[in-house]
This record gives C-alpha cells, sequence and structure tokens, in this order.
C-alpha cells in the first residue's frame, strides 16, 4: 500500500480534533512516512495559523506545533518531502473534475489533492472529508479511515 494524505488528515495529526484520534491510529497502522507537498506545506502551516485567528489555540501552540511539524519533515518518520509535476497535477486535477466533479462536488484544491496521490503512484487516500472521499474513489483509489 502506498499511500496519500490530505491537508485535513495531517492537519488532525497536529491539532487536537475530533478526528484527531482515528488519524493517529490509521497512521499508526500504516506505519509509513506520508507524503508531503510543497501543496501540503502551505495548506497545513496555514491551518495550523488560522487555528490561532479561529482562537483554536494560542500563538505560543501554534508555534510549537509548527516546529514539531518542521522536526518531523526532518527525521521522515511520520512526513516525507515529496515534490511534486504542478502541470501533471493540475492536468491531472481537471481531467478527474470534468469526469466526476457534477456527482461528487469536489473542490479545487481537494481535486488537487486526488490527482497528486494519483500522479505519484499512490493506491490509498486518507482523507476526513465526505466529497473527497467521493472523488477519491472515483479515481480508483482506496480510501481510509
Amino acid at each position: 500500500m502506498k499511500a496519500y494524505a490530505d491537508s485535513s488528515f495531517i492537519v488532525a495529526l497536529y491539532l487536537q480534533q475530533q478526528s484527531s484520534a482515528r488519524a493517529i491510529a490509521l497512521l499508526e497502522r500504516y506505519g509509513q512516512a506520508l507524503p508531503f507537498t510543497p501543496w501540503h506545506r502551505l495548506e497545513v502551516r496555514n491551518a495550523i495559523r488560522l487555528a490561532v485567528f479561529q482562537k483554536v489555540i494560542d500563538g505560543a501552540q501554534a508555534r510549537t506545533q509548527l516546529k514539531q511539524l518542521d522536526a518531523d519533515l526532518k527525521e521522515e518518520a511520520l512526513l516525507a518531502h515529496t515534490p511534486i509535476d504542478w502541470t501533471d497535477v493540475l492536468r491531472e486535477a481537471e481531467k478527474l473534475g470534468a469526469a466526476h466533479n457534477e456527482t461528487t462536488g469536489c473542490r479545487s484544491a481537494d481535486l488537487f489533492h486526488v490527482a497528486t496521490a494519483t500522479e505519484n503512484g499512490c493506491d490509498t487516500f486518507f482523507t476526513l472529508d465526505d466529497r473527497q472521499t467521493a472523488m477519491a474513489k472515483a479515481a480508483g483509489l482506496a480510501v481510509k479511515p
């Protein structure tokens, strides 16, 4: 199994959410580092900062989680830097959207994650989002949790 996780799944590993326990348990069972793309970097880091704005956490907690994220990337046990070919991924996202979005209603950012997974040869997709689940399944990926 080669898995890819969307940003909401990765955020659940760093911010205490209802879904955090499920995400942590699934990652432990998977036992490999998940790909972490430049797109993840923007979305995950921004989500942690947004949590400060939303008063879910304070600035000190955000800085701690961002440092932990950087440490995890350096260690590459949970997350591993993964480059992407932006043009190929965007073309695949457009193709998936054209084929399935009238029935799945997936946002562009979510299409981008599914396309990245397929372009990177992943067969499994970790997400906590229902519409993204539908798109990933339509793209032929197994979906967890």
